[in-house]
């Protein structure tokens, strides 16, 4: 017992790390917790004699999990975009799983979900946690070369294809965050001050309340109109958006909306919002701010 008793402690030392690597893989809270779960019952039942790095041979059972449920999610033919489900408000998502997704990232869980399961778990792993690749290879039982080719071509699905210039990104992204920062505090004075004149919304009707038009013409009108929707914004993250800088809005790092926004002149010169299954697969998203 005393020796089970230890396994135990030294197990739960590491559960915080292994939740980690698991919600990354999966993107759902409850999902990870059951993968390292799984991760100490098959400990328990192995106990840690022959076991020379318990961190790493931990990790190494919970990443083969992660990975067979996500083949499970793939040939279940699971969508990441989430037209069919209902609109969370921030009181119904659970307070840890949101606070979790927005330290990850938003962005970064959306785009995480597009890619296959291989190369979701070789760009975790290594990108994300710095494991050698000899051992992500181990894990997914590929060959070393095979192993960095999938985690390159998932860090390129990550950064996406921007299409304009560094710096010109970096101006639109300045626009983008005062736009956003501006719809999350219900701010129709600074919306004004970031809308050009002459903006136009264009919107999907099936997200918008009933009455609603689906294009907005002018500065005000279109101020007053995101002001009506900023509850969303809770959900809402500044993204790379088919090559250039929008916004997507993801409760718990699923898809649900995503904008495209035009700027010109340090103003927002239109924005469109992008719903449901076919009009979101037809998106390209990208996380800014990864590094070369």
């Amino acid at each position: 017992m005393r020796g089970h008793d230890e396994l135990a402690e030294r197990f739960e030392e590491r559960r915080g790390q292994l939740r980690a690597v698991a919600y990354r893989m999966l993107g759902s809270l409850g999902e990870a917790d059951d993968a390292v779960q799984e991760a100490w019952l098959r400990l328990s039942r192995t106990g840690g004699d022959g076991i020379d790095n318990l961190t790493a041979w931990l990790t190494t059972v919970v990443s083969r999990v992660c990975l067979d449920m996500l083949r499970s999610r793939a040939s279940r033919r699971e969508d990441p975009y989430g037209d069919d489900l209902p609109e969370p408000s921030a009181d119904e998502l659970p307070e840890d799983e949101a606070v979790l997704a927005d330290s990850v990232g938003l962005a970064l869980l959306v785009v995480l979900d597009t890619l296959g399961p291989a190369e979701r778990v070789a760009f975790v792993l290594h990108d994300l946690f710095a494991v050698p690749f000899d051992r992500v290879a181990a894990v997914l039982d590929r060959s070393l070369p095979a192993a960095k080719k999938l985690a390159s071509r998932a860090r390129h699905k990550v950064r996406g294809t921007p299409v304009v210039p560094g710096a010109e990104l970096d101006r639109h992204r300045e626009v983008v965050e005062a736009f956003l920062s501006a719809a999350r505090g219900g701010d129709l004075g600074a919306l004004l001050d970031v809308l050009a004149p002459d903006v136009v919304r264009h919107a999907d009707p099936a997200v918008l309340p009933p009455g609603v038009a689906a294009e907005l013409r002018g500065a005000r009108a279109v101020a007053e109109g995101t002001v009506l929707l900023r509850h969303r914004t809770r959900f809402a993250t500044p993204a790379l958006v088919d090559g250039d800088v929008g916004i997507v809005v993801a409760p718990g790092g699923r898809l649900l909306l995503a904008l495209r926004v035009r700027v010109e002149g340090g103003r927002v010169a239109a924005y469109e919002v992008i719903a449901g299954r076919e009009g979101l697969r037809g998106v390209e998203v990208g996380v800014l701010g990864v590094g070369s």
